[in-house]
C-alpha cells in the first residue's frame, strides 16, 4: 500500500477488488469503461482511493450515492 500526495492511502487493484468484493477484472473492467480512474502508480500496478473504489460499485449496482442526508421513514 502506498500514500499519495493526500492522507488517503492508496490500494493495489487486487485489494481495491477485494473490499468491493468484486473480481480483479472487474476493476479493470470499470477503468476502461471510465467507471474508476487511479489515482497513482506502483511500477506497474493501479492505485486506487478506496471511496473511488466503492464509488464505482455503487455506480455499477446500480445503487445511488449516498449523502449525508439520510432520512428515517415513518
Amino acid at each position: 500500500m502506498s500514500t499519495g500526495t493526500g492522507t488517503r492511502p492508496l490500494i493495489t487493484g487486487a485489494l481495491a477488488a477485494q473490499e468491493a468484493a468484486v473480481a480483479p477484472a472487474t476493476i479493470r473492467k470499470w477503468v476502461q469503461l471510465g467507471r474508476l480512474t487511479p489515482a497513482g502508480r506502483q511500477g506497474r500496478a493501479q492505485l486506487f482511493r478506496l471511496e473511488d473504489v466503492f464509488a464505482a460499485e455503487r455506480g455499477a449496482r446500480g445503487r445511488p450515492e449516498r449523502t449525508g442526508d439520510v432520512r428515517e421513514r415513518p
